[in-house]
């Protein structure tokens, strides 16, 4: 081909690329993140009934409390490997739209919950219902751009997370609000309000969603072309790499050291993410006699939410850096040892601004570090492997979801106080940030991803 001929083939695949990621990250990321959204408000909305009337009604105590909101984790755990593999085989179309159902219905009814053992078994349930929904949309996510643009879609897919919270919060404070509505009390209002929308949702995805790019008729042939090449050449190469062990089945992820690691990694920091979802509305509630002041069920709300807002932007153009000058190990790593190192500082604070604003720091840091960690599976995995891995290490997160949310009871009713449960925090990160550079050490080219061409950073 003659020299001259090139540059306008160069662009010509450039706009073609361009124009694929800005049509799925407007057309299917947007509604998945929602999907998350609700998702994440149904799975968190017990941090906000506890102590607004929940706690008092069913005479929870802290180590009940943190057991019920553990014990989500144990359901979740018993089915996400079996969950993701299904939707591997049966299509994300069908399988997200199915969880969304049944655990919008199990959500449901929380509204009638009476007993603590009514709160354990629904939340188990809960967990059940959910399970595979999370590691099953990042496996989808991931199966729709090559990887150098998978670090920004994942980041704006993650965005739905902290703004859970900042929107959740306060929804949650005003239906809690609306106490006596259809005779229920104000937190029973709340679950029945942030339940419907997951079972509408359910319905729609499954018209809406698609299973990959190739069947997508909202992209021109042009785009559905360069997805796909990219996407088989891409498996190809990982299939190829480290002679062949890169793609494989079940067998390769259960045995790869890679995804081991990462799962403790995950654990970590989903340790800590946990910690401050299920207990930083207890904590701030806490404030009203630590610091001789009143908070409203609303003020309480827009404390809760002040952390996650910053987390957002955090998030955002962190994964934006990662995108554009291509994922390193400090992008993980670092995140990791600030959120390591400030979140005991919020212990030693002398207001509840001063400690709300450390907790803003570890929220940033945690919310940063996620959407990046979790372009780093798909580097190395792919088919089958690549679901098994991804539920894998999925699942080492909720294990971690119980073991913080039930220790840190246990430990502030043994304790007295949450000196002890944040250190244990802090440890956990620490320790991520550590096997993060250590594993990366070892394996550089498959945790590293290279940047996306400037055209599409825009």
């Amino acid at each position: 081909m003659p020299a001259s001929t090139a540059p306008p083939v160069t662009k010509a695949r450039s706009a073609v690329e361009a124009s694929a990621i800005k049509k799925i990250s407007i057309r299917l990321v947007p509604f998945v993140a929602l999907m998350f959204f609700v998702n994440y408000l149904d799975r968190t909305a017990v941090s906000f009934a506890e102590p607004n009337g929940m706690g008092q009604d069913l005479a929870l105590t802290a180590a009940q409390f943190g057991f019920a909101s553990g014990i989500f984790f144990l359901g979740y755990i018993v089915l996400e490997i079996p969950s993701n593999m299904a939707l591997h085989r049966f299509g994300a179309r069908r399988w997200l739209a199915r969880i969304m159902v049944t655990w919008g219905i199990v959500s449901l009814l929380f509204t009638w919950v009476d007993s603590s053992g009514g709160l354990y078994t629904l939340r188990f349930l809960l967990g059940v219902a959910e399970a595979g929904f999370f590691p099953g949309a990042i496996l989808f996510l991931s199966q729709w751009v090559p990887s150098r643009h998978r670090t920004k879609i994942l980041g704006l897919f993650y965005l739905a997370q902290p703004l859970t919270t900042v929107f959740g919060a306060p929804l949650a404070g005003w239906l809690i609000g609306h106490h006596g509505l259809f005779g229920l009390e104000g937190w029973r209002v709340m679950f029945l309000f942030v339940s419907i929308p997951a079972i509408l949702l359910g319905i729609i995805a499954w018209f809406y969603l698609i299973d990959r790019p190739a069947d997508a008729k909202w992209l021109t042939p042009a785009e559905r072309d360069w997805l796909t090449t990219e996407l088989d050449a891409e498996n190809a190469e990982k299939a190829g790499r480290d002679g062949g062990h890169a793609k494989g089945d079940l067998k390769t992820a259960f045995t790869n050291t890679r995804v081991w690691i990462l799962a403790v990694v995950y654990f970590g920091f989903v340790y800590g993410l946990y910690a401050l979802a299920f207990f930083l509305p207890t904590i701030i509630n806490g404030f009203q006699e630590q610091y001789d002041t009143t908070f409203t069920v609303m003020d309480k709300a827009w404390i809760t939410a002040i952390p996650y807002l910053p987390a957002a932007f955090v998030l955002f153009f962190w994964s934006r850096h990662a995108t554009r000058h291509g994922t390193r190990t400090w992008h993980v790593a670092g995140p990791a040892i600030v959120g390591g190192v400030s979140i005991p500082l919020a212990l030693y604070m002398g207001s509840p601004a001063a400690t709300v604003a450390v907790i803003t720091v570890t929220a940033c840091a945690i919310f940063a570090a996620l959407p990046v960690f979790w372009a780093v599976p798909s580097r190395f995995l792919t088919g089958a492997a690549a679901a098994a891995g991804i539920a894998l290490i999925n699942t080492a997160g909720n294990i971690a979801g119980f073991a913080s949310s039930y220790i840190t009871g246990w430990l502030k009713d043994w304790t007295g106080g949450y000196y002890v449960p944040l250190y244990l925090v802090g440890v956990f990160m620490l320790l991520s940030a550590a096997l993060m550079i250590w594993l990366a050490a070892r394996n550089p080219q498959s945790l590293s991803t290279p940047s996306a061409p400037a055209e599409n950073q825009r």
